[in-house]
């Protein structure tokens, strides 16, 4: 997900090779929205229309991708007869699949275009959702087909990468933050979404019994919409090029891993506990799994990504004013506390004390999102600043890309630490206290790199 590849151009020396000209397949050339007469002439529009129908796909993306985090909990009603271990990996499998998919899908912006690749992509959810609507409907499926399904769901995850990529073509250095932030929000509501609204179909669907093939098939009427909206709606950029070369120089940059172990313990935290949320209310608090709701169905889950979503754009903010550093070193504080309270306080047996515990947890999750994306482009241009190699804006373009993706295999890790926990100990205590420990060691590797007063150190972020 190359975000702001813009910049991997010089900017003050590029110029516009003429008027805007548009050709058949919706190409447009000479786009330069650094350009201030060609961006006020009809630029911005074309930049705000693409933008609408990315964050449209890109929603149905998350949707697709969390499917399974709240369909697995519904399983042994429609008669599925799956062990603990084998629920947890279906949880995961999505988040495995699209943590990898996100490093080519970085690249099929530029070989294919903005335009036709997010009609690809939105097309290729039909795959997963259709598949989960027929497999579930047998309880007969072996449970290697639904895993095979689950990791189709993964072209969910994928999405967030070219959509990040193609977005950041289209606007402006002093606009593209807050055009990627609102991109990538509207993705991650999709998370909070699909908990939401499934519960509630499958029950009410089927006069208040269960009908769990809805799961799937209500979402592919919206995404050939999003899809048709993409191909009426969007456009392909001929400016938009690859960078293959600020990859591999990114790759060699120590502070690209630095930065991609935080980026596990922030957006790893919020998509690993986004999956798990559902499976951990029944399993603590199996009364409180879902309310009735009339003829449907509530499950309180979609909570946790809600608010982690909202919190994102807060914690981008707070770092711009108070340091990605600070920001980010208090996120991990707060999750830290929140995991070892919850470990203290389960025995209580008190249900809502558990739901506020775990959306603060979501909350600083989702706040540390915001804090450490910032942080990037501010550690390249230090590092570039003493180093004066190759263009900072090229090789942190690549870094965000590539910690985006590393980052997003904690959505697999965390699923799989309360699998072994569970199966080795019949709790999920030993996995909290992991996480803690987990949180407290990216406390410190945050201040030792980027807060700490040092003459090897970046300088304060």
């Amino acid at each position: 997900m190359s975000v702001d590849r813009a910049v991997s151009r010089d900017i003050s020396t590029t110029t516009a090779a003429g008027a805007l000209a548009h050709r058949p397949g919706r190409w447009i050339d000479n786009w330069n929205p650094e350009d201030p007469q060609q961006w006020d002439s009809g630029g911005k529009a074309i930049a705000r229309r693409n933008l609408q129908w990315s964050i449209a796909c890109e929603f149905l993306g998350f949707v697709v991708w969390q499917l399974w985090s709240i369909v697995v909990v519904y399983l042994p009603a429609a008669g599925f007869n799956f062990s603990t271990a084998q629920i947890f990996w279906l949880i995961s499998m999505p988040s495995l699949v699209g943590a990898t998919l996100r490093i080519p899908y970085t690249f099929m912006v530029p070989r294919f275009g903005g335009r036709n690749w997010t009609i690809i992509s939105a097309l290729l959810l039909l795959i997963p959702s259709v598949g989960l609507a027929i497999a579930v409907s047998n309880p007969d499926t072996p449970f290697g087909v639904l895993l095979g399904i689950a990791a189709l769901a993964g072209f969910g995850g994928g999405n967030f990468a070219s959509s990040m990529a193609n977005i950041t073509f289209f606007y402006p250095v002093r606009e593209k933050g807050w055009a990627l932030g609102l991109n990538a929000a509207g993705g991650n509501l999709g998370a909070a979404v699909a908990q939401l609204v499934v519960p509630l179909v499958i029950a009410a669907g089927a006069a208040a019994t269960l009908n769990l093939p809805l799961a799937g098939w209500i979402w592919v009427p919206l995404i050939l919409v999003a899809a048709f909206g993409a191909w009426k709606y969007m456009d392909n950029l001929s400016s938009a090029k690859s960078d293959l070369a600020g990859s591999i120089a990114a790759l060699r940059e120590p502070h690209l891993w630095v930065m991609a172990f935080l980026y596990i313990g922030t957006f790893g935290s919020f998509i690993g506990f986004s999956g798990v949320f559902p499976k951990l209310i029944l399993d603590s608090f199996p009364e409180f799994s879902t309310f009735a709701l009339g003829p449907a169905a509530l499950s309180l889950a979609f909570l946790g990504p809600l608010v982690g979503s909202l919190a994102r754009p807060y914690g981008g903010r707070l770092a711009d004013r108070w340091g990605g550093a600070r920001i980010t070193m208090s996120a991990f504080a707060v999750m830290a506390l929140v995991a070892l309270t919850v470990v203290w306080t389960l025995p209580l047996g008190n249900f809502w004390l558990f739901l506020g515990l775990f959306l603060v947890l979501f909350g600083a999750a989702g706040a540390g999102n915001g804090s450490t994306y910032r942080m990037i482009p501010v550690i390249f241009a230090l590092r570039g600043r003493s180093e004066g190699a190759m263009s900072t804006g090229r090789k942190a373009a690549a870094a965000l890309g590539l910690i985006s993706a590393i980052g997003a295999y904690g959505g697999f890790v965390i699923p799989q630490v309360l699998n072994a926990s569970k199966g080795a100990t019949g709790t999920y205590d030993a996995a909290f206290y992991g996480f803690v420990t987990a949180y407290v060691l990216m406390l410190a590797v945050t201040w030792f790199f980027y807060l700490r007063r040092s003459p090897s150190s970046v300088g304060r972020v």
